[in-house]
């Protein structure tokens, strides 16, 4: 007896050279061993060896308040032990990053995994003067460290240096430090979209030096959960340096 055809061929598993590894498009690879990390709950599609998961919904006491206020938090595991993990966030592209002593600010709902050793927080994005802000939260990434981030369909990084840049913030995935970010209302305001208009009323507005990421497709609608398993993505979470 014999299986034919080049399915286990053509999708062999991909040698790690790196603990974060990108195994497709859409899976990412991760070498456990040299210390916990931190993935999106409900993100595990496999794994190989001892692995240990710890659902620790928003992560420390001061995460769990900012989500029993908001009613929305970045529902996260703790990944620990020696192996291999897979993870992935319905079929979403991932994109890998090496923090040096860096920073980014990331849309909650497109945090994929994260070194143990990277800082973290959730901050709610404002809008000046803005009646409807609508529930826009990021989380900050401080640090050393790999970081992946999903996003849906190729990005593309904007430089906001070159010219005055603009993002709806449902599309918006990520932007790094130096970048002054501010939430306006558009002029249309909500009798346009109500009208018939295009609908747009919130636009982030980018400023300083450094990029902005930008992917071709808006994040679902958050859902209102307290975290938990599943790929549901916890919430619209955009995040602030406080700048």
């Amino acid at each position: 007896m014999a299986i034919h055809g080049a399915l286990f061929e053509q999708y062999a598993e991909q040698q790690a050279s790196e603990p974060f590894t990108r195994q497709n498009a859409k899976m990412l690879k991760i070498v456990l061993g040299r210390g916990p990390v931190w993935a999106k709950a409900g993100a595990m599609v496999a794994y190989q060896g001892d692995l240990r998961f710890e659902n620790k919904g928003s992560g420390g006491l001061g995460r769990l308040l900012k989500q029993a206020a908001t009613g929305e938090g970045v529902p996260l595991m703790k990944c620990s032990g020696q192996g291999e993990l897979f993870v992935a966030d319905q079929a979403t592209d991932v994109q890998v990053l090496y923090l040096e002593n860096d920073m980014i600010s990331v849309n909650g709902r497109n945090i994929l995994a994260f070194d143990d050793r990277i800082d973290w927080d959730i901050h709610r994005v404002q809008a000046r003067g803005a009646i409807m802000t609508g529930d826009l939260y990021n989380v900050s990434l401080r640090g050393t460290g790999y970081v992946a981030v999903t996003t849906r369909g190729e990005p593309v990084a904007l430089d906001v240096g070159s010219a005055p840049t603009f993002g709806d913030p449902q599309a918006v995935v990520m932007w790094t430090s130096g970048v002054r970010m501010d939430v306006r209302v558009d002029t249309g305001g909500l009798g346009s979209m109500l009208r018939g208009g295009s609908g747009e009323t919130l636009q982030m507005a980018f400023g300083g030096q450094g990029h902005v990421l930008v992917q071709p497709s808006e994040n679902m609608q958050p859902h209102h959960s307290s975290g938990g398993g599943g790929n549901r993505g916890g919430g619209l979470l955009d995040n602030m340096f406080g700048n």
